[in-house]
């Protein structure tokens, strides 16, 4: 698959320029980045030390994206002597908050990261999280990356879709996008706005979403034109020569997090650290048993199961904040919880995307607990969702914070 992908990419930068991504200008003669603190720190890692490390977090876009594999093509043209190693944590329909809970897992256990980009705009959106929502995820992101390596230099990227082109046209900022910047400015991080330079360049006349662009998960085109315009960020960020001795700085932590309740302290909990009261088993490799589709690690994985109503397990934990990761498909169902001696609550697992898919899932049940020990008493419900065909729970992991 490797293979194949980067087949495309050399295919696809060989071709002769044509219309849009290919183009050394953009319209009206402005960018669409914000380097704020640079990138400086990477660029001496990989020019100076020779050696780096590089990771992609994000959903199906970054996970099986040609965009990731040419901005590596291009690391390796502009460092030839560098020894790079290129992280793909992309996981199809996740977003900033399921990034948060697993960022320990798929990049910091990997060794030092010197350059990272996350990307979370569009699934933020589509998977409902709201403001408050979309800025713990994010800054639960940065955060933790930072507090485990204060060198790391963080790209946050903002890929486009019809809903953030409309309002663009509007001449308002996605939300999204405007709760993203706010962890961009407030760590002074690097940002591109990938969606106003598809708006802003499809109003220029330079090409159409339906014609070259196809959708939110992009054509060739469309993937051509997210490298470019990172290829442009690189050009800004080192046009300068480096100084003599230059050395890697670490970068300034704001003292307080935007919102002292966020992820930056997020984990994966373990299956086997809950008591299974009735009606769960610990499946040691689940796969389905209907013809729904499946994400990877979310099949052949251990996982907690439950399908009748009345199941009950029970769970301590440590922090803030718990939830699930699970895989929620065509017969997702409904599951109640409480925490302590607060009141209990309910919490669909289905979702739009589940009638032929057991797409992984976040949720975060409570969010807002005092420091300390808790306990989560989880049971599957007498409910469900009138679109779904059963009771199903499936924990991958459980989340904490």
């Amino acid at each position: 698959m490797q293979v194949r992908i980067l087949a495309i990419v050399l295919a696809l930068s060989a071709q002769a320029p044509a219309a849009g991504p290919d183009r050394p200008g953009v319209p009206y003669g402005h960018e669409y980045f914000t380097l704020r603190g640079g990138l400086n720190n990477c660029r001496i890692r990989f020019q100076l030390e020779r050696t780096g490390r590089v990771a992609f977090m994000g959903g199906s876009i970054t996970e099986g994206g040609a965009w990731r594999e040419m901005v590596c093509q291009d690391l390796r043209t502009r460092f030839p002597q560098t020894r790079f190693e290129f992280i793909n944590a992309g996981i199809s329909s996740t977003g900033s908050t399921p990034g948060a809970f697993r960022l320990a897992r798929d990049v910091l256990s990997k060794g030092q990261v010197d350059l990272l980009f996350e990307e979370a705009a569009v699934n933020d959106q589509y998977n409902g999280y709201d403001d408050r929502a979309q800025i713990r995820g994010m800054e639960g992101i940065v955060r933790h990356a930072l507090l485990a390596n204060p060198q790391m230099d963080v790209v946050l990227l903002h890929f486009a879709d019809p809903p953030k082109l409309e309002l663009i046209a509007k001449g308002q900022t996605p939300p999204v996008i405007a709760n993203h910047e706010k962890v961009a400015g407030h760590y002074a991080l690097a940002s591109i706005d990938l969606a106003r330079e598809v708006a802003e360049r499809i109003k220029a006349g330079e090409f159409t979403w339906a014609g070259d662009f196809k959708n939110l998960h992009p054509s060739p085109f469309g993937h051509r034109l997210y490298a470019r315009s990172i290829g442009r960020l690189f050009d800004a960020a080192w046009k300068l020569p480096l100084p003599a001795g230059a050395k890697p700085q670490a970068h300034t932590l704001p003292a307080a997090p935007l919102d002292e309740k966020s992820y930056f302290r997020g984990r994966l909990g373990e299956l086997k650290d809950a008591e299974l009261v009735s009606g769960w088993a610990l499946e040691p490799a689940w796969k389905p048993g209907d013809r729904a589709g499946t994400r990877r690690g979310f099949v052949n994985v251990p996982m907690l199961t439950a399908e009748q109503s009345g199941a009950t397990l029970k769970l301590k934990f440590t922090g803030t904040a718990v939830g699930l990761f699970v895989a929620a498909g065509p017969d997702a169902g409904v599951v109640e919880f409480s925490v302590d001696d607060l009141p209990a609550r309910q919490q669909d697992l289905f979702t739009p995307w589940s009638r032929g898919l057991h797409i992984p899932w976040a949720y975060v049940l409570q969010a807002d607990l005092s420091p300390g020990q808790h306990e989560l008493t989880l049971r599957i419900a007498k409910d469900k969702n009138a679109a779904s065909r059963g009771h199903a729970c499936r924990i991958v992991h459980f989340l904490l914070n």
